[in-house]
């Protein structure tokens, strides 16, 4: 059984993927870190204003909202048992209204540059057309 794999793809150096994951954190195309990724909240632009990398492959998916929950979870936990020990009298209301709005606020903060960082580490493995790669040769059956 032999496996064919795209030469083009072999033969292309690999992407730095911390770079990538940096540049797109912050919202900038993984691969000249100059242009926008989002053109809207969360809709990544189907190329990079400034250099014109394609962008529309991406499929993040779930991922992002799922590392979002797991981040800010893990925060929120962590500050509100903090709180907790630190101020035990405190009034209900006070840790709802606080604690819910930092929920919010974090959630909001974190999710795009989470899709961001998922879209850039995609671009950087080539992964879902981000590489400029020949078709496979499909002749042979899969196993």
């Amino acid at each position: 059984m032999s496996t064919s794999y795209p030469t083009a793809l072999m033969d292309e150096p690999p992407r730095a993927k911390l770079q990538a994951l940096w540049r797109g954190f912050r919202g900038r195309c993984p691969q000249c870190g100059e242009g926008a990724m989002f053109r809207a909240y969360l809709k990544v632009n189907d190329t990079c204003p400034h250099c014109g990398a394609e962008l529309h492959h991406q499929r993040a998916d779930d991922a992002p909202p799922y590392v979002t929950m797991f981040i800010v979870g893990h925060v929120i936990v962590s500050l509100l048992l903090t709180f907790e020990v630190f101020w035990p009298e405190a009034p209900f209301w006070l840790e709802a209204l606080v604690f819910c709005g930092m929920t919010a606020a974090l959630s909001l903060i974190l999710l795009p540059r989470v899709k961001g960082a998922f879209v850039a580490l995609q671009w950087s493995l080539r992964m879902h057309g981000f590489g400029e790669a020949a078709p496979m040769d499909r002749s042979s059956p899969a196993i």
